[in-house]
């Protein structure tokens, strides 16, 4: 029952949103890095801010959506000088092994001109900083099995369970013990040989669907 491992499954994704801002010779930029999982929610992500800072003067958009070795990637100057606010950002978001990742940078002008270069780094700081202050997480393909405990087996299958990193959604006490158990995609199989030889053969995890869930990648 199990599938192969996802492209998903090999590079970090944002697992909140995060907002960081700094002042840069009285602009203030304000960069916001969020979870994005296609265009159409990137999109709607950046006319948020938008309706958020109606009164700002650049919305500075860069994301990737997928990522790996398949991925698709936008950027926007907003406004600003050719290749001084859209690149640079998106630059940043390359080099950090994020996917799914959508960020805007918000200015509001200070009243003096920062140059080409004072914004490239304006802007290349402003998405460090988020780069910085998020939480990564991967998402991970789990399968839900259903198994059929007797009582005297109940702890050995918990064990089994948190050894491979699973969860336990639900235990139904009767006659016997019914378990609902998610169990990540890649020890899947492990899990499966370890209570057919716990059991004899007498109790075999039963796939009854599968979920993709967020985990923290502890970077």
């Amino acid at each position: 029952m199990n599938s192969p491992e996802t492209s998903s499954d090999l590079f970090d994704i944002p697992a909140e949103e995060v907002r960081v801002s700094h002042v840069v010779v009285n602009s203030r930029f304000i960069a916001r890095l969020a979870p994005a999982f296609d265009a159409n929610e990137a999109r709607a992500y950046i006319e948020g801010i938008r309706c958020e800072y109606p009164d700002a003067n650049h919305h500075v958009p860069a994301f990737i959506l997928g990522g790996g070795n398949s991925k698709t990637e936008y950027c926007s100057d907003d406004g600003e000088p050719s290749g001084t606010a859209g690149r640079p950002a998106l630059a940043v978001l390359r080099g950090s092994s994020l996917g799914n990742a959508i960020l805007v940078v918000t200015r509001y002008f200070g009243g003096t001109l920062l140059g080409k270069g004072g914004l490239v780094k304006a802007y290349t700081e402003s998405a460090q900083k988020a780069v910085k202050a998020v939480p990564r997480a991967r998402k991970k393909h789990f399968l839900i099995a259903e198994l059929e405990i007797p009582y005297n087996r109940l702890d050995q299958i918990r064990n089994l369970v948190l050894s491979q990193n699973g969860k336990i959604e639900s235990e139904d006490f009767s006659e016997i013990v019914r378990m609902i158990t998610m169990i990540p995609n890649e020890g899947f199989a492990s899990f499966e040989a370890s209570i057919r030889e716990l059991s004899a053969g007498k109790i075999s995890p039963a796939v009854i669907s599968s979920t993709d869930i967020l985990v923290p990648s502890g970077r």
